[in-house]
């Protein structure tokens, strides 16, 4: 069934592909200002000739492969390129058709995206925040070190002498969100097949 799929038009159907990509001549620019380009072996550019081609193996080898996951979404290509495309918007959609088609699963980089799922999905789903300082457990989080330790424990008492209202449906930092509002959210989950997607990332694994 794999080798049945289009990945071209997996690609160029997204709601997004005709705003991100346009004529793209290969000036390189946007590799030249990438940030990521300094740190991987990325070129953005490189992207764009791929789908050009027009390849479905090419095509494949990139959505398994490490490259689309080192953009680090800046978007400072958006800006610069002449003619108008958006690399990082690219990088959007081929992540999309990578985790949906499975071919994240064998990038090392891309096979992150379970745990991000477990950690931030699950985060947002549950409380409204990407990052709770309830999730964040010190024995799950060593490198955070003594100091969050300390943190953690102490919270409770901790923020409020900080001026924050933990735990409190008000306004403010690491407030409360209220229920009706996350209710809303995991409505949002629901209605735009998020859920769905997260589960499919996740292969049936429980995360919420």
């Amino acid at each position: 069934m794999d080798t049945e799929l289009n990945y071209l038009e997996l690609v160029t159907k997204d709601i997004r592909f005709t705003d991100c990509y346009k004529t793209c001549m290969n000036c390189g620019i946007c590799s030249a200002i990438c940030p990521a380009a300094h740190v991987y072996d990325y070129k953005p550019r490189e992207l764009y000739s791929i789908i050009q081609r027009g390849s479905n193996s090419e095509i494949k080898t990139m959505l398994s492969s490490d490259i689309i996951w080192e953009c680090g979404q800046c978007l400072s290509c958006k800006p610069r390129c002449p003619r108008n495309n958006i690399p990082g918007v690219l990088v959007q959609i081929l992540r999309k058709v990578s985790q949906q088609t499975g071919l994240y699963k064998q990038s090392t980089k891309g096979i992150a995206q379970k745990e991000i799922v477990r950690s931030i999905g699950k985060n947002i789903y549950a409380t409204g925040y990407c990052i709770s300082p309830d999730a964040l457990i010190p024995s799950d989080h060593p490198e955070l070190g003594p100091v969050w330790e300390w943190t953690y424990e102490n919270r409770e008492d901790l923020y409020p002498r900080l001026g924050s209202p933990y735990k409190k449906e008000t306004i403010g930092s690491v407030r409360a969100i209220p229920s009706k509002t996350i209710t809303e959210l995991q409505m949002i989950f629901e209605l735009t097949n998020g859920t769905d997607f997260l589960n499919t990332i996740m292969e049936g694994e429980s995360w919420q």
